[in-house]
């Protein structure tokens, strides 16, 4: 059983803190995302990694966070955006690769998806997860948060549910209420446009019995060029009850390239968490890491 409780970093954290889980996305991506999450979690500076186990990566990375033994969380980043998925979806993936996230969104609030072929993957994804691992995920989230769109949604907390996962794994909620979005001064076009598509995600979770977090962000522009550091110090601006900050960091490698457009910006972000401006900038703000569940 592996512990929960506060990660490592800032060494000077107290109870008294605010308590902040911060995850990185897109574990088991690309092996060189993977090793750079691993660094990060070898180090304490992160309470919590979701996988994508459409990719081949996957049972290696599984392995590599099972020998690691950190104390974090170790989730299921439900993935329908990226390559393609783990069994045949005529309707939704014709030729094998997942449609674009703009393509989705407007067949989800139409009610248009092909839901039982979405829920197949799902099954996929999640029975992916624990003959790897070897358990079930500790909490779900999804690339592109595609875990808050209408249907998809639904789908998810009745799958889960019927697993018995109710009470025991946890689900991000990637909405904020708007004060708070405005209060971090930064991308709040897109934290807005993600609680628009969640709304009421919430509830309906909440009402199934799963747990979740109270206040998100960690949205960014993917520029390498920027100083993720003032991006991050935004984020632990107006914390809810129970915050969540995603994070994406990682190396770069061949995998990664053809897969997605995030690159460069990986290696800026591990390169911050794994640096001393990271644990000045947690006590500046009177924070300390927690893993969700011990929020």
């Amino acid at each position: 059983m592996r512990k929960k409780g506060v990660c490592r970093v800032p060494p000077h954290s107290v109870m008294s803190a605010h308590a902040f889980a911060l995850c990185a996305d897109d574990f088991a991506l690309s092996p060189a995302v993977t090793r750079g999450i691993l660094e990060a979690l070898a180090a304490g500076r992160l309470t919590a990694t979701s996988a994508m186990t459409t990719q081949k990566n996957w049972p290696e990375a599984a392995k590599a966070f099972r020998d690691l033994g950190p104390h974090a969380d170790l989730g299921l980043h439900f993935n329908l955006t990226l390559g393609g998925p783990l069994g045949a979806m005529p309707a939704f993936a014709p030729n094998g690769a997942f449609p674009a996230m703009n393509a989705i969104v407007p067949a989800a609030w139409r009610r248009t998806l092909p839901r039982a072929e979405i829920r197949d993957e799902l099954r996929r994804q999640l029975d992916a997860f624990e003959e790897s691992f070897g358990a079930p995920p500790d909490f779900v989230d999804g690339h592109q948060h595609v875990q808050v769109l209408p249907g998809i949604a639904d789908d998810l907390l009745a799958e889960l549910s019927a697993r018995g996962l109710a009470g025991r794994t946890w689900l991000r909620d990637s909405a904020d209420r708007p004060r708070r979005i405005f209060a971090r001064g930064r991308h709040w076009g897109k934290a807005l446009t993600v609680a628009g598509l969640a709304r009421g995600f919430h509830a309906r979770a909440r009402a199934a019995g799963f747990s979740l977090n109270d206040g998100f962000s960690g949205f960014s522009d993917f520029d390498a060029k920027a100083d993720y550091a003032e991006d991050f110090a935004s984020y632990l601006r107006a914390p809810g009850g129970k915050p969540l900050i995603m994070c994406h960091p990682g190396h770069v490698d061949e995998e990664l390239a053809r897969l997605d457009p995030v690159t460069l910006s990986r290696e800026v972000e591990l390169a911050f968490l794994l640096s001393g401006r990271f644990a000045r900038i947690f006590e500046a703000a009177g924070a300390r890491l927690a893993r969700l569940s011990a929020i």
